[in-house]
């Protein structure tokens, strides 16, 4: 069983600093902050660790900067105020790591950098290069050209999925709150704080509340996301307190701080860019035997437990599996197209050929491409 001082081990190492933590409730950037996190991960920087910093906080500097006196409802204006933010955040990085003898590099990423197979292993290489170099990526979303069809979401997702594309160690989410609570402290006086998770539990899912904060754009329960993701990719994610001195480098010494989330079995790279990095073309809906064969024994998806198709997806997308009360149960790549799946769901595999003339496969799904639900 995993403990606190394996921690001491780790090779690679991702950070992710929340809003809350960067930004006062003025709008002005929390300097002292980001000099504490650049002379903290510039000393494991040096001290041999890869280490990659995944920042929030473009849009909030900029809102300021740009004399906004609340967050813009319309795409353009926090399109605009990502843009000047985001140049005020490295200008600050640049000099405060510069402090420390240590290079920095900007790396601006959206959903479609990691749905795309090419971008993805495009990513990988680049910030494999940069370690190699010594230089600690910076990384952030594109917000000043992502909408909603290409947004990730929250920095929470992108730093989870960032740990994944270069199979980190440890992935660290620094924000205002001390880890994962049995129930939200502002509310319950009762709520104690949970040092070790092995599993997340639909309990926990339904105890995480909202975004806490004015200037962010997460709450809890993205970071229990973000904690399914980097379980399934082999890292240890630990949540803790940003405002903690030294709170990196403690926990990076073993330290009891915070809430560890320790890896579950590790998916292979394919696996893991199915349910987490591809984008969904569509839905399969599926019978009940179908459902069971999938969860319960792993099975491949065949024609003939089919039942619907939803949108227009062509061979080797990924899409949605549904159970017969529309709940997700996997995501897999498609062998056949939704016309085609349209003509031969229901019928037996035997029958594809006589039907559509051609069959390249026996599955509409094999198992080697069908993730179930996590």
């Amino acid at each position: 069983m995993r403990v606190r001082s394996d921690l001491t081990n780790a090779g690679r190492l991702v950070v992710k600093v929340g809003s809350s933590s960067l930004i006062y409730q003025s709008g002005k950037p929390n300097i002292s902050m980001m000099e504490s996190l650049a002379r903290e991960l510039s000393d494991l920087n040096n001290r041999g660790l890869d280490v990659i910093l995944v920042t929030s906080g473009a849009q909030g500097v900029g809102f300021n900067r740009l004399g906004f006196t609340r967050r813009p409802k319309n795409i353009p204006e926090r399109q605009a105020a990502a843009a000047v933010g985001q140049g005020m955040l490295m200008h600050i990085y640049e000099k405060l790591f510069a402090e420390y003898g240590v290079t920095v590099g900007q790396i601006l990423l959206t959903k479609e950098d990691f749905s795309d197979r090419k971008r993805f292993l495009n990513a990988r290489n680049t910030l494999y290069s940069l370690m190699s170099l010594r230089v600690i990526p910076i990384i952030n979303e594109n917000d000043t050209v992502a909408v909603d069809e290409i947004k990730l979401g929250d920095n929470d997702t992108l730093a989870a999925l960032v740990g994944g594309l270069v199979d980190a160690d440890v992935l660290v989410l620094l924000s205002d709150v001390d880890g994962l609570y049995s129930g939200d402290p502002r509310l319950m006086n009762g709520a104690g704080l949970i040092p070790e998770v092995r599993e997340i539990t639909g309990e926990m899912e339904r105890a995480a509340g909202g975004s806490g904060s004015s200037v962010g754009t997460g709450g809890m329960m993205t970071k229990l996301q973000a904690a399914k993701i980097a379980m399934h990719s082999g890292a240890v994610m630990v949540l803790g307190n940003a405002s903690r001195k030294d709170v990196v480098r403690r926990i990076m010494a073993g330290e009891e701080i915070g809430t560890a989330f320790w890896p579950l079995e590790k998916l292979d790279n394919k696996k893991r860019w199915i349910a987490y990095s591809s984008s969904i073309q569509g839905k399969i809906f599926v019978d009940d035997g179908a459902a069971r064969a999938i969860l319960d024994s792993g099975k491949s998806l065949l024609s003939s437990g089919i039942t619907k198709v939803e949108g227009s997806f062509d061979l080797g997308n990924t899409v949605s599996v549904m159970d017969p009360q529309s709940r997700e149960i996997a995501r897999g790549i498609v062998n056949y197209a939704a016309r085609d799946i349209e003509k031969i769901m229901g019928r037996h595999s035997r029958e594809i050929k006589k039907i559509l003339g051609h069959q390249d496969y026996t599955e509409v799904i094999h198992r080697n491409n069908l993730v179930a639900k996590l």
